[in-house]
């Protein structure tokens, strides 16, 4: 059986891994022959494959990235574009394929299954918002990244007694947002699951310079004011719809000194939380991650996403998963508003 691989969507710490897991077990257990699909789907459309064998895939375990490259292309987009992937599978002779990627990725693999092409899908994303799995790799190392940027923001936060305001990634969802804030002892969270108060956080950010303390207030950058909008960049979107995000924070900094006339500043973390090396749990992950999956193709269990269950990895359908996101439950952010302000 030949197996192709491609890695979709954004770049995330552990998807060498997981490219690693799959072609070392693949070939030394089942003889596999494997082939990767450069840049996600784009490579799919266009035809552009590259071998994959063991001596590819050693030391690859620790880099960030993907060797195999990404993009956030959507064949349902492009003229012919289904009939343009199955094309350039039969050309190379690939079986079946892993499919590394988030909501958007594995939503194109749900349809493309429905449509007969064989596939098994691997969750990822820093977001940890995939539906159906507990955790997805690349969301450890994130949280690890912002929770460094707010410890060191606390000490020039109160060398200038001045407000920082902390953007990090989370679209739909405020994972990180949340592990980190708590992690790093962050005044206010906010998050977009809960459409906040701007009054409700000046209140926070006075309370704390009344005992002579700088505050730190963490936004996910898809979190909206209560009867407001969300902040955009600019109105551009990408083949899946999404418009570019990023905003919310030095919209908040401003809203914050306006209102409470003290200083405050933003810092926007964007792409450096996903970009370096992997943290030892996410490269555990994506290892199994492989592992499972690689497993689902020899079983011949196409459609099908592995996923983390506490400690299992298990396999659901990928029409079960897709076209849903797993958000912050409001009552487990409730269980830390106690040290808000």
């Amino acid at each position: 059986m030949k197996v192709g691989v491609l890695t979709g969507g954004g770049d995330c710490p552990g998807l060498n891994a997981v490219i690693r897991s799959v072609v070392r077990k693949g070939v030394q257990e089942y003889a596999f022959d494997f082939v990767g699909l450069r840049d996600g789907w784009r490579g799919a459309l266009g035809g552009s494959v590259v071998p994959l064998d063991i001596s590819s895939v050693r030391g690859i375990l620790p880099r960030g990235g993907t060797i195999l490259g990404s993009s956030r292309t959507n064949p349902f987009k492009h003229d012919d574009g289904p009939r343009r992937v199955r094309d350039t599978l039969a050309a190379h002779g690939v079986d079946a394929l892993v499919v590394i990627g988030g909501e958007d990725t594995l939503g194109v693999a749900a349809e493309l299954s429905r449509q007969g092409v064989d596939l098994v899908g691997v969750p990822k994303t820093i977001d940890n918002d995939v539906y159906g799995t507990d955790y997805t790799f690349g969301f450890d190392t994130a949280v690890g990244i912002a929770t460094e940027a707010i410890d060191r923001l606390h000490t020039t936060a109160e060398s200038h007694m001045r407000t920082l305001v902390v953007e990090v990634m989370g679209r739909h969802s405020g994972w990180i947002a949340l592990q980190a804030g708590v992690a790093g002892g962050a005044n206010a969270i906010l998050i977009p699951e809960r459409p906040f108060d701007v009054d409700q956080v000046c209140a926070w950010v006075q309370s704390r310079f009344k005992i002579n303390y700088a505050p730190i207030v963490v936004v996910a950058e898809g979190a909206v004011p209560k009867n407001g909008q969300m902040v955009l960049r600019d109105q551009t979107v990408d083949e899946f719809g999404h418009v570019r995000l990023s905003g919310v924070g030095e919209w908040l900094a401003r809203e914050i000194s306006r209102r409470t006339g003290t200083d405050a500043r933003t810092t926007v973390l964007g792409h450096v939380q996903r970009g370096g090396t992997p943290s030892a749990f996410d490269r555990w992950l994506a290892t199994r991650f492989g592992l499972h999956a690689i497993d689902a193709v020899r079983d011949g269990d196409f459609g099908k996403m592995v996923a983390l269950t506490g400690t299992r990895v298990v396999r659901v359908p990928l029409t079960d998963v897709t076209g849903r996101t797993k958000k912050v439950d409001l009552p487990l952010y409730d269980e830390f508003e106690v040290f808000f302000g």
